[in-house]
């Protein structure tokens, strides 16, 4: 595998990074296998350590709807909306590889839609820029007041990133209302109903390569930054998890393409692909222990909406897309124009969000690679 640092405009990911997404599905499947033949014990461990959260709660019911779904809803016949956010909480030097400047607290360093088609038979997955330039609605509050609009580009020349939802949502201290307040500036930028939110720390992501024996990759250059703390050389390594977390962090340094949040994305994706090979290559889903110890790893990073952070719940949606080939799962980057070092949806963005409401593939314009 090989990182460039190149900033892609739209993409697709190959059938072998599609791979990914397969694994996650396998690994829940087998919470469910585990639960069923007495390791009652493991699956509770698990589950416990997803912290959960009631989104309908939080957002009441003023939003996007794919009709009346209930609290026992199973999902079936219809489409699932999922928004899976990446969270960080850095200060200072660190804070401002996120792009934050003097800002503190925590934002969420990635967010990507995974669509599921009602039959079952396609997932899309939407990597959204945390720089994309938005408006974010007033937010739900915790003692039921709510925070002040901001607006993409204000009077006083301040601008707002999509990325900012989910500090303005965690400034109350809790992370469902992080997690909500970026679902609901989702939902008012792309009128597509979200059924439910995972967020998953970064602090989780190093443990996670720390369970499997590291991540494997290969660069072409040398590649650093100070404020992630990376100093790699070009060629190939295994990368454990606090120099994987460096890598999927860094954005601006030697060897880091334009120093773009867009970049950091296409790198971030290569680093998961490289991270789920690793959990093939060393049959980590057939070893019940190793595999406990990367899944309890993984669920004690996560924070959920009350219904897809049910393990069986989530094993249950998964099982439906058993017979989902990987040329039927998709990953693409949100279609953007330029604004200075800041990015803005366009209308190729906008068909695609169309697309996505109707169910249907995603409709993206032609990369200048041609895949």
């Amino acid at each position: 595998m090989t990182l460039d640092g190149a900033p892609p405009r739209h993409h697709r990911r190959t059938p072998r990074q599609h791979r990914g997404i397969r694994v996650t599905l396998v690994a829940a499947v087998f919470l469910v296998a585990v639960a069923g033949t007495g390791a009652a014990l493991a699956y509770r461990s698990l589950q416990s350590g997803v912290e959960r959260h009631d989104l309908p709660a939080i957002l009441g019911t003023d939003r996007p709807t794919a009709g009346d779904v209930g609290p026992d809803d199973s999902l079936d016949g219809r489409p699932v909306n999922i928004l899976v956010m990446g969270s960080d909480s850095r200060d200072g030097d660190d804070n401002a590889e996120l792009g934050g400047g003097d800002r503190t607290g925590m934002r969420s360093d990635t967010t990507l839609l995974l669509h599921i088609s009602a039959d079952r038979t396609r997932v899309d997955a939407v990597s959204i820029p945390r720089d994309l330039l938005v408006d974010i609605p007033g937010c739900p509050r915790p003692d039921g007041s709510t925070s002040p609009p901001r607006y993409a580009g204000d009077p006083d020349g301040e601008f707002t990133m999509f990325n900012e939802a989910f500090a303005i949502g965690a400034g109350t201290g809790d992370l469902g209302y992080a997690a909500a307040c970026t679902v609901l500036t989702f939902q008012t930028m792309t009128d597509i109903p979200v059924d439910d939110f995972v967020v998953v720390e970064m602090s989780g992501f190093r443990d996670m390569v720390d369970a499997i024996g590291g991540v494997h990759i290969c660069v072409e250059q040398d590649m650093s930054s100070r404020q992630a703390g990376l100093d790699i050389t070009a060629g190939c390594h295994t990368l454990d998890g606090e120099n994987a977390l460096a890598l999927a962090r860094a954005r601006k340094g030697p060897g880091l393409g334009d120093g773009s949040d867009v970049g950091r994305i296409d790198r971030q994706q290569e680093l998961l692909t490289a991270m789920v090979q690793q959990v093939l290559d060393r049959n980590v889903l057939t070893d019940s222990g190793e595999l406990f110890q990367f899944l309890r790893a993984a669920t004690s990073s996560l924070t959920t909406g009350d219904r897809i952070g049910n393990l069986t719940t989530m094993a249950g949606l998964t099982y439906s897309l058993r017979d989902v080939g990987v040329d039927q799962v998709n990953f693409a980057t949100m279609p953007y124009d330029w604004a200075g070092a800041r990015v803005l949806a366009n209308d190729d963005s906008e068909a695609l969000w169309s697309s996505i409401r109707a169910d249907q593939p995603m409709q993206l314009p032609a990369t200048e690679e041609g895949t």
